[in-house]
């Protein structure tokens, strides 16, 4: 008994990884311009059929694919942003979020026109590969995406906190009129950030396909385990998406255990509510 959930604890962790750096992208966002990305989740289904595409299609392995998968979204993230998302809010939060419910909506119906309702997986030399530690088998796709995901968390916070472009998209964040008068330019680090953001979600979704399913309706999935990561944690918090990541992912795994696949998530809302109880601004929100 103790072996398995031993197994459940850790395989938690494994998947909590992935969600933290799907709910990095998110926080990211929202620290910064203040807005829940409503697109996110159709952007992280985006990401997932460009690695399956360039699987399929061409034979290259989602963990080779990773760079150019996130690199490709960043783009498509700056881009969204400076021409659409930007253009037609002006600027006003309220907008904003209307502008990118407006993306997930057109995104969601023009891949199901051509990629249908069903599901897609791909199967590879490591799709179904399994280590043994001890009396423990591990997943190897959820082991390297496990590892993947803390070192580009950790490569992001890095940028953050390090870099001249890291501090310029922290001051817009807590002072935008400030920091344009120092000579930042807020809108072009809106789109920056919008696109380092939706950049995490190309790599969150490479690491994914090994092990998950993809279909137009994927994101969805995730997005709402993102989003109670990001307030699990606290509203715009590094930390607080990474620890708040890992503790649903063991939440979910050993809830499933427990109460059984259908009333696993339960344990989530539990979790979730306790927390808030508790603490009301997240893990690591600061308190008011």
């Amino acid at each position: 008994m103790l072996e398995i959930y031993t197994a459940a604890l850790i395989n938690g962790l494994l998947i909590g990884g992935v969600y933290a750096l799907v709910a990095l992208g998110l926080t990211l966002i929202y620290g910064v311009l203040h807005i829940v990305n409503f697109a996110h989740g159709s952007l992280l289904m985006v990401a997932m059929f460009a690695a399956w595409v360039l699987a399929e299609k061409a034979g290259v392995s989602p963990y080779a694919a990773l760079p150019v998968v996130a690199c490709g979204m960043f783009a498509v993230g700056w881009a969204l942003y400076r021409y659409v998302i930007g253009r037609v809010s002006r600027g006003e939060d309220r907008a904003i979020l209307l502008a990118t419910l407006g993306v997930s909506v057109v995104l969601d119906n023009l891949f199901l026109a051509i990629f249908g309702g069903d599901t897609r997986q791909i199967e590879g030399d490591l799709t179904f590969a399994m280590w043994e530690v001890g009396p423990l088998l591990l997943a190897v796709p959820k082991v390297i995406a496990f590892g993947v995901s803390l070192v580009l968390a950790g490569g992001l916070w890095a940028f953050m906190a390090r870099t001249d472009m890291g501090r310029a998209i922290r001051a817009v964040a807590k002072e935008p009129e400030g920091a344009r008068l120092m000579g930042i330019r807020p809108e072009r680090v809106f789109a920056l950030a919008y696109g380092i953001g939706i950049g995490c979600l190309g790599a969150a979704g490479c690491l994914l396909l090994p092990s998950f399913f993809v279909s137009p309706h994927v994101g969805s999935v995730f997005v709402l385990v993102a989003f109670t990561i990001v307030v699990l944690g606290g509203m715009g918090s590094f930390p607080g998406a990474v620890v708040g990541g890992l503790l649903i992912g063991v939440t979910e795994s050993l809830g499933g255990l427990v109460l059984g696949e259908s009333l696993g998530p339960i344990g989530i809302s539990l979790v979730f509510i306790a927390v808030l109880l508790l603490r009301p601004t997240g893990l690591f929100g600061a308190a008011r």
